[in-house]
């Protein structure tokens, strides 16, 4: 098998460049598995093809992965839009299947959490759908635990797997 230390890997922060080669990893990957703009996953979001200056703002941040120069994959954190000031959220954890399961989500999403750490928030939540099976295993196994109904405004309509983790 192969380990993300045997590829030609680079995680690294989002530049303005990277916006449409994300924004297209998110659409493709989000075909693979059914989630369409119409039921309000990020397909549907305005900002998808301006990722950069979305994760520009404060308190967030976005990562990209580069393999072999070519961005396949990436997710980002952010503050929890309409919540309380010390939940941030963590956002469009994508990834291209030349990259599954080698681990990457997981320090991706370590990474996003110890950047809201640093920043002060308590808590991290998420949303996500049932269909995306490795996906919730992951957040359990990195401690997020389900909760029954959404916090603040994701704009998500079908994303009814909802959690949050202490940080």
């Amino acid at each position: 098998m192969t380990t993300a230390s045997q590829l030609n890997l680079h995680v690294r922060p989002i530049a303005p460049e990277d916006n449409p080669h994300i924004a297209q990893v998110i659409r493709v990957v989000s075909a693979e598995f059914g989630l369409t703009a119409d039921k309000g996953f990020t397909v549907a979001d305005p900002n998808l093809d301006h990722l950069y200056e979305l994760y520009s703002e404060r308190d967030s941040a976005f990562w990209v992965i580069e393999l072999e120069g070519k961005i396949v994959g990436g997710g980002g954190v952010a503050p929890l839009k309409g919540s309380e000031e010390d939940i941030c959220e963590l956002q469009k954890m994508y990834f291209m299947p030349a990259v599954r399961g080698l681990g990457l989500a997981r320090e991706l999403a370590m990474q996003a959490m110890d950047f809201a750490r640093e920043r002060g928030f308590k808590r991290c939540y998420l949303e996500t759908t049932a269909s995306l099976t490795r996906a919730v295993r992951l957040y359990e196994h990195l401690g997020f635990e389900h909760i029954p109904g959404p916090l603040g405004y994701t704009g998500h309509v079908d994303c009814e797997v909802t959690m949050l983790k202490t940080l």
